[in-house]
């Protein structure tokens, strides 16, 4: 399946944010995404896909956003369908090869690193997972976990 294709015309429930590339607008976004929190999204679920948010947020801030002003915004979107739920990231840095960078990574994590452990754990929680330009030259960053229906 091609995660771009994925409609949103059966969503139950769908919102957005728009944030500054500041690591201290994190608890905002963790306290938006709160509202997620309720069927038909089973609690594990959400709790994966909150840390998959946070983990999407701090890599737009600190990588595609590094060399930008703390204004240039971060959009996110989260939608609730009957049995997935999808976040979008957008930025405005430069593009990368995500999936490639999941393979490039070793196998065995360093469990002593400060960082580099991030794209990983997207890799392993979310059931599909991209990186794409948009026509706007923004840069989407797709993480879509399915769950069982109520």
């Amino acid at each position: 399946m091609n995660l771009n294709d994925l409609s949103d015309w059966q969503a139950i429930h769908k919102a957005e944010i728009q944030v500054s590339s500041d690591l201290g607008d994190l608890s905002q976004v963790l306290s938006w995404f709160d509202q997620f929190n309720h069927p038909p999204v089973p609690k594990y679920i959400w709790m994966q896909c909150q840390l998959a948010i946070a983990e999407g947020f701090t890599n737009a801030v600190r990588h595609a956003h590094r060399d930008k002003p703390p204004e240039t915004p971060i959009e996110i979107e989260v939608a609730i369908f009957p049995e997935r739920l999808e976040i979008r990231i957008w930025d405005r840095g430069q593009p990368f090869d995500l999936k490639g960078s999941v393979t490039d990574m070793p196998a065995q994590v360093d469990e002593e690193a400060v960082g580099g452990r991030g794209l990983k754990l997207l890799d392993r929680i979310a059931d599909g997972l991209s990186y794409t330009q948009t026509d706007d030259r923004r840069n989407c960053l797709l993480i879509v976990k399915y769950y069982p229906q109520a």
